[in-house]
């Protein structure tokens, strides 16, 4: 197997279309994540190592470009099975966000991106009501599961990625536009220095088509 995923990724097929090349290891990376293996391009070699082979700093899940690389087609609300006035709102809020994306609004983007996945995700709680109270990742106090109108986007995706809606690479990437978001506060953002640009939000705009991909296949 490993000599076989080694020819058909060979840099040497994929001359003037390093693009697709990534891609395919990005996707690959999805699947081989969860068996401890990760495959990675070192020059003009393919190189498949094991978790126990990793460096400390290194992980299974794909890096940002290999993320940012992956393409999604026949991305739509409507296969989210939402409700009707709830879908009319997140695709205004989807249209709106290519506009940001146009005329290079990264914050703008970070925003709109992380309350529209949270809106996803808390329609996902009200469709799936059982498996989002029984995930180990529920928002509780005191040991009890809270109304879904009070969980943080934090436990959203924990759960969502726990019952399967989600991948790990998504979950990873969805915390990491939670934390963008974070920075709505002005002097949150000037204590951080955080200073949002074109790289973050397409990070935040992939997580966001990535999110509704994995769902829109779990209700299928």
């Amino acid at each position: 197997m490993e000599e076989c995923i080694k020819k058909i990724l060979s840099p040497i097929n994929f001359i003037g279309n390093n693009d697709i090349l990534n891609k395919h290891i990005a996707d690959f990376n999805q699947f081989l994540a969860f068996d401890g293996y990760k495959i990675s391009r070192k020059g003009k070699e393919i190189l498949i190592k094991k978790h126990t082979d990793l460096d400390e700093t290194e992980n299974v899940f794909i890096s940002e470009d290999e993320f940012i690389a992956r393409e999604f087609k026949n991305i739509s609300f409507d296969n989210l099975g939402l409700d009707y006035a709830v879908t009319e709102v997140l695709k205004q809020r989807f249209e709106e966000i290519k506009k940001c994306l146009n005329v290079k609004a990264p914050l703008a983007v970070v925003f709109l991106c992380g309350s529209t996945l949270e809106g996803i995700l808390l329609g996902m709680a009200n469709k799936y009501p059982q498996k989002f109270n029984q995930s180990k990742c529920s928002c509780k106090k005191y040991d009890k599961v809270l109304p879904f109108s009070d969980w943080d986007l934090s436990s959203l995706i924990d759960s969502a990625q726990d019952v399967g809606l989600l991948g790990e690479d998504v979950k990873k990437y969805s915390h990491t536009l939670r934390d963008f978001r974070n920075y709505i506060h002005p002097y949150q953002q000037i204590r951080s220095n955080f200073n949002p640009h074109e790289h973050t939000a397409k990070i935040s705009w992939q997580v966001l088509r990535a999110a509704i991909y994995e769902i829109s296949n779990y209700n299928k």
